[in-house]
């Protein structure tokens, strides 16, 4: 029997392909499968002893909403006015100026396409916009604060279609401003856009014709919508101030509802799922566990409102490894918390290396393999290691500069997106593209 000779150069390259590095995109809110897990490896063990390497900083103005990245692009949306919008908690007050959405190189910066529109707010808090941008399919949708939601074509930046969610609906913008990013589901494009029988509304992705609307609530909160399977049914979870309520996605009709209270309309997190469980909690210390039914759709409330214990983010979407939640409590002290039980495991202030707690202290949470990243309030990066143990810092490094204002002390409040071994972060002045490779 003849022998083929091995092909050492082709083994080689056959053996760098097969170990090579995996990266991905970043394309809407908590990355690709909305879960704000990073799954790509060759990441950094720690930083630089000078810190992190700054590729590029590309000018910006003021906004909360966290970059997209995909297919080469970054796309981030800001608010460009004249007056200082540095308002503190509840005080609406009117201000003039314009949102922007554009699109920047990934690998440079360099401003490929903007839009501007002009915009009345009279929201708290009115640095800017609050939702990521959702790429998808050669288009990528955003929504401003006051609810102006736009269509367009990723690579020139034509606007495709756009609606007024307030005017469309007959509503009024929320204290906080629109905040719950909208979720693309098949054909749809689901949004919260509030006022009567439209609390939830899905739109075709490509047209922006209603598809449905479901749902009447005194006010509309912040929750992004989420989609589960549970008893062999594809459910549509809506959490607003009042309940956590269960849709048929493709409908709109109502399968269950449990009742809830979140005090001023305070409700951002998205839904905690994990096998029968769901957790929902906001402010002020309301939390709450739910139990899905096994043969149909439905529910039932196991627990509620565990104020001593339970975690209760106010900024910061939770985070669930194993059945242990970690999250930023309204108290601002990353916490660990059994799932089934709302006991509280640990609690720690040492992401803001601060003595006491900071009161709703805001860092957004990554998991990378079996190490979690943060991008803290002061403008850090941090790689820790989450346990029902505690918290295990590894190494943090300042990036960008805090240039908002909350609680009287300076922040940034915005969450990065982690993609192609970079983290692209920005603030009211800028937006960076920081180096991550191993």
């Amino acid at each position: 029997m003849k022998h083929n000779p091995i092909n050492l150069p082709s083994a080689f390259l056959v053996l760098l392909v097969s170990t090579a590095v995996h990266a991905e995109d970043w394309p809407q809110w908590m990355g690709p499968q909305r879960d704000n897990e990073w799954r790509e490896s060759g990441i950094v063990e720690k930083f630089p002893a000078d810190g992190p390497r700054v590729l590029w900083r590309a000018p910006v103005a003021g906004g909360y909403a966290g970059p997209a990245v995909a297919a080469g692009r970054v796309y981030v949306t800001d608010y460009v006015t004249t007056a200082d919008v540095k308002v503190d908690n509840f005080d609406r007050k009117q201000f003039s100026g314009t949102e922007r959405v554009i699109c920047l190189q990934e690998t440079t910066g360099q401003e490929l396409w903007k839009h501007e529109y002009p915009v009345q707010y009279g929201i708290s808090y009115p640095a800017g916009p609050r939702c990521t941008p959702n790429v998808h399919q050669g288009k990528v949708y955003t929504l401003g604060a006051e609810g102006h939601l736009f269509c367009f074509d990723a690579i020139s930046g034509k606007v495709l279609w756009s609606k007024h969610l307030p005017d469309e609906y007959q509503t009024k913008t929320a204290l906080w401003g629109y905040a719950g990013h909208p979720l693309i589901d098949g054909q749809k494009l689901i949004c919260v856009a509030g006022g009567e029988g439209s609390h939830a509304v899905a739109l075709n992705k490509d047209t922006g014709q209603e598809i449905w609307r479901a749902l009447t609530t005194a006010e509309q909160g912040y929750a992004p919508p989420k989609i589960i399977e549970a008893a062999g049914v594809r459910q549509l979870l809506l959490l607003h101030p009042r309940a956590l309520v269960s849709v048929d996605p493709e409908t709109g009709k109502e399968f269950w509802s449990i009742p809830y209270e979140a005090s001023n309309g305070s409700v951002i997190m998205t839904p905690i799922h994990a096998d029968n469980l769901l957790y929902v909690a906001g402010y002020s210390n309301k939390n709450m566990l739910v139990e899905l039914a096994n043969d149909r759709p439905a529910a039932t409330m196991l627990w509620r409102d565990k104020k001593k214990t339970a975690i209760s983010p106010v900024n910061v979407q939770p985070i669930l490894v194993n059945r242990t939640l970690y999250g930023f409590d309204q108290s601002g002290q990353l916490t660990g918390m059994d799932l089934e039980t709302g006991d509280r495991i640990w609690q720690s202030n040492e992401p803001f290396q601060a003595k006491r707690p900071v009161g709703s202290g805001t860092a957004f949470i990554v998991k990378n393999g079996d190490r979690f990243w943060m991008f803290n309030e002061r403008g850090e990066l941090l790689i820790a290691r989450l346990s029902r143990d505690g918290y295990e810092e590894i190494d943090r490094a300042k990036v960008i500069e805090p240039t908002n204002l909350a609680f009287g002390r300076d922040v940034v409040w915005s969450a990065p997106a982690w993609a192609n071994r970079h983290a692209y972060i920005r603030n009211d002045k800028e937006c960076i593209c920081v180096d991550l490779a191993e």
